[in-house]
């Protein structure tokens, strides 16, 4: 990695690594979002589950597992679209199909979640 004849490309280079680590913070920041905004779906549920008519409590946590859905697509997409146009060079990221693979198993775990409640 390191070359005594190039310094400025090793600075771009560990300047890469660093923009590519920060992409995958701000992936599980939007993670992390998504998740609690399916808590707050599942809370939704819990406490105004005895509430009449009942499809109403279950149609406003519903749209909370929406937007936790449509947080984890963005989070994925973004993390696709910058991942595309940088280069890992020193740093160990994440590879694309474990965070794909992620995404999918936490999409079936909202869809899941949205067909007991619908289902209580």
């Amino acid at each position: 990695m390191a070359s005594k004849d190039h310094p400025a490309e090793d600075r771009t280079d560990l300047a890469e690594d660093r923009t590519i680590l920060a992409v995958e913070r701000t992936f599980s920041g939007w993670i992390r979002t998504g998740l609690a905004t399916a808590a707050v779906a599942i809370g939704m549920q819990a406490v105004f589950g005895p509430f009449q008519p009942t499809w109403v409590p279950k149609a406003v946590a519903t749209v909370f597992l929406l937007a936790a859905q449509m947080m984890l697509l963005f989070a994925w997409w973004a993390n696709r679209t910058s991942r595309r146009r940088l280069s890992v060079h020193a740093a160990r990221a994440q590879p694309a199909i474990r965070i794909a693979f992620l995404i999918l198993l936490l999409s079936i775990g909202i869809w899941g979640t949205g067909a007991v409640l619908w289902l209580l």
